[in-house]
């Protein structure tokens, strides 16, 4: 028995890698997010650089103050974490990953109108390889998502496939280029819908974002989680300290210390570039950029 989705639905995801549910956050949620939202808006105009919180555009000044990330929202600000116990989050996870999920991490990346930050392609498991690969990230859409202000993109069933090289010259640089790795760009599917829908990606899904070119922000809250017995397989950059800790991280169902292991690919994201950890800055490696920069 499934929770929320329906068995196409469930089929749909196992075959392309992705889900788009449209109205899946009630507006009073999404109301109170846009308000967290202003205030780390706020704190960031009064900032010159990033810090663990909160990550600023390059072309952030505090005269002209553009904020690309708020890091861990969860752990500074009471609405997104009771949002990610809920059951507009959770019960779809549960059908696509099974009863008992653990926290990965969460984000919320801000695509401000007109210059919002791209995100090169990647994979998401080429950043955490685990023992299996039940691993999604939910996305709740808090603006109207349009095809002009920078949505995610996808390429369906690239999950079942490769964990392509994210390397630049023996450096793990976080994103890899799909024309050079087989994969035809008229294939990419943008995941638009109405603020309050909900997209979900499969950890291994080759997914990215360009600039939002648009006169409208574009926003987005990142739940990203996984089976509870699917355990961080060592170079990842799953944070371990402890089973103790990484029991803290469950969302729902019951831990475990026997990890599921699955025959799939794996590549480890090692040696790590000198810089901030921020897929921004760690994607600055590439030689090459599938998007444009902000300016």
């Amino acid at each position: 028995m499934t929770e929320q989705l329906s068995a196409d639905q469930i089929a749909f995801y196992k075959e392309n890698g992705y889900l788009v549910l449209e109205n899946q956050i009630p507006d009073e949620w999404i109301a109170k997010i846009r308000a967290e939202i202003t205030r780390f808006e706020a704190e960031a105009a009064s900032m010159t650089e990033s810090n663990d919180r909160l990550d600023l555009e390059d072309t952030h000044t505090p005269e002209n103050p553009r904020l690309r990330r708020i890091k861990l929202p969860h752990t500074t600000s009471d609405v997104v974490k009771e949002l990610m116990y809920s059951d507009h989050i959770l019960a779809p996870a549960r059908d696509l990953a099974g009863p008992d999920l653990r926290l990965h991490t969460t984000k919320l990346n801000m695509k401000s109108a007109g210059y919002g930050a791209a995100v090169e392609w990647h994979q998401d498991y080429a950043f955490y390889p685990h023992t299996n690969d039940d691993i999604l990230a939910i996305g709740v859409i808090i603006d109207d998502m349009a095809e002009e202000n920078g949505p995610l993109m996808v390429y369906p069933g690239s999950h079942k496939g490769p964990v392509y090289d994210h390397h630049v010259d023996g450096v793990f640089a976080g994103a890899m280029l799909p024309e050079e790795n087989g994969l035809n760009p008229a294939d990419a599917v943008k995941l638009t819908g109405p603020a309050g829908s909900v997209s979900i990606h499969h950890g291994r899904i080759v997914h990215g974002s360009a600039l939002n070119t648009s006169d409208r922000a574009r926003r987005i809250l990142f739940y990203e989680m996984m089976a509870a017995d699917a355990f961080p397989i060592m170079g990842s950059m799953t944070r371990w300290d402890g089973i103790e800790d990484y029991d803290t991280r469950m969302l729902c169902g019951t831990s475990t210390i026997n990890p599921r292991l699955k025959d799939i690919p794996v590549r480890i994201p090692q040696p790590q570039p000198n810089v901030a950890i921020s897929i921004y800055e760690i994607q600055k490696g590439m030689k090459k950029r599938a998007f444009d920069v902000a300016m």
